[in-house]
């Protein structure tokens, strides 16, 4: 005969192991996020400070770019030949080929395509050490770094519902956007403080969106290799809000040279 003694009692503590064990893999899933996006943006920053370093130089060259500074025959062609053109559209060639892609794609190539596009993005914000000061663009990152945090975390945690936040952000966006493209031709500098500002707040409401998104595309039974491209994607979306936060903040508080 069976044993029901003590059933009910029993009930609770398997629902308890088995909440457990779902916490520990979404624990699991999500540091792998942040891990990857982490990743991304320590190869975007050396990227960065490498392709500055072998474009300017304090020799002088006919390319003067600023006081002693001078761009080298590398940093010419980067930067002013129309290969900055390859330098400026490479990444959202990249970005967009990995978005499409991924389903059909390993883990390990989707991370390396991930890897190519950090390093891509890092070659075209290496012009960043032109226009602003090392101590600045140290401190807005790290202004970046706790607001991001901070965000995430809320996004994470909350239990409210940011599915609105996310639309409402997204229309934004795309205000931003088509802002940047008029702001090419006015050459507006109330505008591209506008653009600024308005880009921090979207940016910052996208962040706790985005980490909420991700933590619910979360499922225990995902295989190795789905829940391998999850973490990918989820770390991109995190890698753009952190990146274009940052550059909007440098823009509103970088000390230029």
């Amino acid at each position: 005969m069976a044993d029901f003694r003590n059933y009910g009692a029993r009930m609770p503590a398997a629902g308890t192991r088995a909440d457990a064990a779902i916490d520990q893999g979404l624990r699991s899933y999500m540091l792998k996020v942040y891990n990857l996006m982490a990743g991304g943006l320590a190869i975007t920053g050396l990227a960065a400070y490498a392709i500055y370093m072998m474009a300017v130089s304090g020799d002088p060259t006919p390319y003067q770019v600023g006081a002693n500074a001078y761009l080298t025959d590398f940093g010419y062609t980067l930067f002013v030949s129309p290969m900055k053109w390859v330098l400026m559209l490479a990444p959202l060639a990249v970005v967009f080929f990995l978005s499409f892609r991924v389903h059909k794609m390993s883990v390990a190539a989707a991370q390396g395509t991930f890897w190519l596009y950090a390093a891509l993005v890092g070659a075209s914000l290496s012009t960043i050490f032109l226009v602003y000061t090392l101590e600045s663009i140290t401190q807005v990152f790290f202004i970046t770094a706790a607001s991001f945090g901070a965000l995430s975390l809320y996004g994470y945690t909350t239990k409210r519902d940011l599915t609105g936040l996310g639309s409402f952000m997204f229309m934004g966006l795309i205000g931003v956007v088509i802002a940047m493209v008029v702001n090419i031709f006015l050459a507006s500098s109330a505008l591209a403080f506008a653009i600024s500002v308005v880009g921090v707040l979207v940016f910052a409401g996208l962040t706790a969106y985005d980490t909420q998104q991700i933590k619910e595309m979360y499922y225990e039974g995902d295989g190795s290799v789905v829940m391998g491209r999850k973490a990918i994607m989820g770390a991109l979306r995190l890698y753009l809000d952190f990146i274009n936060m940052f550059v909007m903040l440098l823009q509103l508080f970088g000390n230029r040279n």
